[in-house]
């Protein structure tokens, strides 16, 4: 029976790329897609959601739109990264269906405690609409099935030297977020910097016509073809938060205990990984078998492609 996905994002290069996995995949069933300001403003990444529902073609799953800004500090994106759209050079029609009428973090409760259990909660963005759920109803920490991040690290960050960008946007959620009654799946940057969009991979993928040349190539190589530094290729990170709910069995992971920098003026939003810590809060993915998740994505966008036509 496929799982039941409900992932909260900031579209963005790849977490559009994590939705055609979760959408693509037929072991996952995607329940609903919420959106909070990350990568790009919450307007944007939420006409990007709505635009990749209807292109992608899965209109009936909701768009739930959530927090524009951090709860503390200052709007942080990046755009210098995603392009002032969010999605690069991807240009899509603009979206027809509406919204949901719910606000994310009510989209997130309902969802959960209507099927306890049942429903896999993944974000690929700020945690923001996480922690405020988790603050109006304490409960979704048991109802969810599991929760997955792609955040944080344990050895350094990419929005500053001490910080990964998801929780360097709002420290004070992530740690609200790790401090819950439950067990955070952290996918970091140690281990989506193993998954990289480079020359074969990318040679492979343009094998899928018109998908490909439309939207996962212009994703997966956006930043990396701009940035001669990263000569490897691109990594797909929130593609991975996905593919762990759908193929854990491609994840080498330990328990640790993982604690979030909230006052550091140089550290603020790192995550202080303690692998040895005697009352874990958090499963961390250390080694990515690469050959084996490409194999997986690369089947799952070809399902996608060969009926996106």
């Amino acid at each position: 029976m496929a799982k039941k996905i409900l992932l909260d994002c900031d579209p963005g290069l790849d977490d559009a790329l994590a939705l055609l996995l979760a959408h693509g995949d037929p072991n996952l069933e995607l329940v609903g897609v919420t959106t909070v300001g990350g990568n790009v403003s919450l307007e944007r990444t939420t006409a990007n959601a709505l635009a990749l529902r209807e292109y992608l073609g899965f209109g009936t799953v909701p768009v739930a739109a959530g927090a524009g800004k951090p709860l503390l500090g200052d709007v942080r994106e990046a755009s210098h990264v995603h392009g002032e759209t969010g999605l690069g050079s991807v240009s899509l029609p603009v979206a027809t269906l509406p919204l949901s009428e719910l606000h994310a973090v009510d989209f997130i409760i309902e969802t959960l405690r209507a099927t306890p259990g049942a429903v896999h909660l993944v974000a690929t963005g700020p945690l923001t609409n996480i922690a405020l759920a988790l603050e109006k109803e304490p409960a979704i920490a048991r109802w969810a099935a599991s929760f997955t991040i792609m955040g944080g690290s344990f050895t350094r960050g990419n929005a500053t030297p001490a910080a990964e960008f998801n929780i360097y946007a709002d420290p004070e959620a992530a740690r609200v977020v790790f401090d819950a009654d439950w067990q955070v799946v952290m996918v970091g940057l140690d281990l989506t910097h193993q998954a990289l969009a480079n020359g074969p991979v990318v040679e492979r993928l343009a094998r899928l016509g018109t998908l490909a040349h439309e939207l996962i190539l212009p994703l997966a190589t956006y930043y990396a073809s701009r940035n001669s530094h990263d000569p490897d290729g691109q990594a797909v990170h929130d593609v991975c938060a996905v593919a762990h709910v759908s193929r854990p069995d491609l994840f080498a992971s330990r328990v640790a205990r993982v604690d979030v920098e909230t006052t550091g003026k140089l550290t603020s939003g790192m995550t202080v990984v303690d692998f040895d810590a005697s009352i874990p809060n958090a499963l961390v993915p250390v080694a990515l078998d690469v050959n084996g998740f490409w194999a997986y994505v690369e089947h799952v966008y070809g399902l996608v492609a060969t009926h996106h036509g």
